[in-house]
């Protein structure tokens, strides 16, 4: 990588892909940090797929379904099609498959995830549900580094919204989308410019 190109970021979705969109759209501006270098889904039917090609991003589709279960087969195949494209940064968005060990440890401290609530409450699914039935005041969407423990790792940033006293899940769910459109790609923009570049390529975070 030259001093003057940017880090690559791959996005990995499964499903339509609204937070691989505003980073799409974030990238396209030349403020940003950063460029996307691919759009890779573990389903060839995810939406976010056809929309990463309108924007002229190179897509990859690596079907868990082919794999008979073996989860390190299929992230192993993951991996190399990233360092085939010489991604530096890997994002998930909404990518909804569980990661082993083997790809957390291979992208240790380069790959990130957005996930809507506050943690470290209500890691895993359902979250604004689970808020709703809890009676929070307030909820919102983290983007954190991704370690072995689901949505268990360093957090790098944080919106928060107010919980209404009419809201359901899905006006609840719309409000936290919109933040976690703008959070996600102020983090990564941040986490870039305060990163410092090791001589192998790898991030390093300055405190």
């Amino acid at each position: 990588m030259t001093p003057s190109s940017k880090p690559r970021i791959a996005i990995l979705i499964s499903g339509r892909g609204s937070n691989m969109l505003a980073l799409i759209q974030a990238a396209e501006q030349a403020f940003f940090p950063a460029e996307i270098g691919l759009v890779l889904s573990n389903t060839p039917h995810a939406e976010g797929l056809a929309i990463a090609k309108a924007h002229h991003i190179p897509t990859h589709v690596e079907d868990h379904t082919l794999y008979k279960k073996n989860r390190q087969s299929h992230e192993e195949a993951i991996h190399a099609v990233l360092k085939q494209a010489n991604i530096e940064l890997v994002c998930l968005a909404g990518y909804m498959r569980m990661l082993s060990d083997y790809l957390v440890t291979q992208w240790e401290g380069k790959m990130l995830n957005i996930h809507p609530s506050l943690l470290p409450t209500f890691p895993g699914l359902n979250t604004h549900k689970r808020a709703l039935e809890a009676g929070v005041k307030i909820h919102g969407c983290s983007v954190h580094l991704v370690t072995e423990i689901m949505d268990d790792g360093p957090i790098l940033g944080q919106a928060a919204v107010p919980v209404l006293p009419d809201d359901t899940e899905k006006s609840l769910a719309l409000r936290v989308l919109e933040q976690e459109h703008k959070l996600y790609p102020r983090v990564i923009k941040h986490f870039i410019e305060r990163a410092s570049a090791h001589p192998k390529g790898e991030f390093l975070l300055n405190g």
